[in-house]
């Protein structure tokens, strides 16, 4: 049995290892980086409640997705989160924050961040390369729900990106 520094030590490592997965979340989640900070923390502190639920019959990145995505829906669903930040997304946030990304990458996730809650899930795994079954379970749709919202929502963004570029 681990003991409390074994238990913090491996879900330390875990969202380290995981992490750019979070930041996806919240980058798309979000409107400027104050939210997406609170919304990072509010995730993580998520995790960490739940963390002694997490029963591994999943890979943790799918648990990991399931509890991040859920807690980003249902946060954003408030109307009074990010109620104090209400500037929205603009070019110099992308540009400042992700100076890493190309030019390309930056205006797909501008795109992404303008689809429905729904949309930005279904992408935002597809492009993790996750399978249809792993969406559908993380999503809580099935799999069949997830293979017409990609259509959907794929061609959405692509509108979108047109009209941003």
């Amino acid at each position: 049995m681990q003991n409390q520094k074994e238990i913090e030590k491996e879900f330390v490592d875990k969202i380290q290892k995981y992490q750019g997965i979070l930041h996806k979340i919240c980058f798309v989640y979000s409107n400027n980086y104050t939210d997406k900070e609170d919304l990072y923390q509010e995730i993580v502190l998520q995790l960490w409640k739940s963390y002694s639920s997490f029963r591994k019959e999943a890979k943790f990145s799918t648990w990991m997705y399931r509890v991040a995505l859920n807690t980003a829906i249902t946060l954003t669903k408030k109307a009074t989160l990010f109620e104090k930040n209400k500037t929205f997304i603009n070019d110099e946030y992308f540009i400042e924050e992700n100076n890493d990304y190309s030019e390309d990458i930056k205006i797909l996730y501008k795109g992404i961040s303008k689809l429905s809650k729904i949309e930005k899930a279904i992408i935002l795994l597809w492009l993790e390369e996750k399978k249809y079954n792993e969406i559908a379970k993380i999503v809580g749709i099935s799999e069949k729900n997830v293979s017409v919202k990609l259509v959907r929502s794929k061609n959405r963004l692509a509108k979108i990106i047109k009209e941003i570029s």
